[in-house]
């Protein structure tokens, strides 16, 4: 995901990577024919910051066809500025367009709007039991019902929330604090949110600096991944045990400024500062492959990455010169390109729908 901290990019783009040689995980290769359980997958592409010009492109696995805009398709209308984040949750999809200040709720088959909601600079959508979650920098977590499509509560978590993650019934929540972020910056927090009584019950510290995105495994651990001040304390990840919710390790990692991870059975995938896919076994707790990619193929600039749980397919886009188009990488298990696609500017979030 794009940050709206443009001060640090070329700080963070010093950062190097050598990352050891390791044991790498037999893994059974997939054909390239997408199971038939999914209909295609959207791609919402952030454009440039300020131009108004986010986009949101969708394949379709069965006719092989590539809409480049289809939310301007279905509306005549433009998506908005800076598309930040995208999550489908039963017939709805929730869009949330951070520089325009605002959450464009369509139908997930067709992207026809049904609903805008206004708000200030969200940044991040997450749903538990009816629920839609939706991070603010007003530093604030909005409830949104998704029946009425109304903002039932606001909590109040720490300053710049960005990602989340659902882990033992609790939603945790990234406080970024990105736009203060400064040299003497030594730590940072993570809100936890009963998410049924919707009220904050424990505020986590001794997190790395600038925590961004979250992910969880099925053995009860959290990963936040963090840009560090940008001085002393560089990139890194900091592992959470989401019973206790007690920091149990931290670990510098050469992380470049964009920085998802995606967790897929017992491996978790982030990019590097070189721009390589790391692989990390969740259950030894140990990097199992250097670089996901096997067949030599180059991303200039790795910008968004979803695993299909169904095929074992893994989806890459990168966002290249974050002016021009893009491409989404399609790979299957064994880090082998099945296909390419061009989308739009800064290709940021990969969302698969079913049939």
């Amino acid at each position: 995901m794009k940050q709206i901290k443009f001060n640090y990019l070329f700080i963070a783009l010093a950062f190097a990577t050598v990352l050891a040689s390791c044991h790498k995980d037999k893994l059974a290769p997939t054909t390239d024919t997408p199971t038939a359980q999914r209909a295609g997958l959207y791609i919402l592409n952030q454009g440039v910051f300020g131009s108004n010009n986010s986009t949101l492109t969708y394949y379709d696995y069965t006719s092989k066809a590539l809409t480049a805009d289809i939310f301007f398709s279905a509306n005549n209308a433009k998506l908005g500025d800076t598309g930040n984040d995208l999550g489908i949750y039963g017939s709805k999809m929730f869009i949330i367009v951070n520089n325009s200040n605002v959450i464009d709720i369509a139908n997930a088959k067709g992207s026809k709007l049904i609903k805008q909601i206004t708000l200030y600079q969200p940044r991040s959508v997450i749903f538990y039991k009816n629920n839609a979650f939706v991070t603010s920098y007003s530093g604030t977590v909005s409830v949104i019902d998704t029946t009425s499509l109304t903002i039932t509560k606001t909590i109040t978590v720490g300053n710049n929330p960005e990602q989340m993650v659902i882990s033992n019934g609790k939603l945790y929540v990234a406080n970024s604090d990105g736009y203060n972020v400064g040299p003497t910056t030594t730590s940072a927090t993570i809100s936890v949110i009963d998410p049924v009584a919707l009220t904050v019950t424990k505020t986590i510290t001794g997190v790395l600096v600038d925590p961004v995105t979250l992910a969880a495994d099925v053995y009860g651990h959290v990963y936040a991944l963090s840009l560090g001040n940008f001085a002393s304390i560089g990139p890194g990840m900091t592992i959470i045990n989401n019973v206790t919710d007690a920091v149990t390790s931290t670990a510098s990692l050469n992380l470049p400024y964009n920085i998802p991870i995606t967790i897929s059975g017992d491996f978790a995938y982030y990019f590097t500062a070189d721009n390589k896919i790391a692989v990390y076994n969740t259950k030894t707790q140990a990097i199992a492959q250097a670089n996901f990619i096997t067949d030599g193929t180059t991303i200039t600039t790795p910008y968004a990455i979803t695993v299909d749980d169904v095929s074992g397919e893994v989806f890459i886009t990168d966002a290249k010169d974050y002016n021009s188009n893009g491409t989404l990488y399609a790979f299957d298990k064994t880090g082998k390109k099945e296909y390419s696609l061009t989308v739009g500017i800064s290709p940021g979030k990969i969302t698969l729908i079913n049939k």
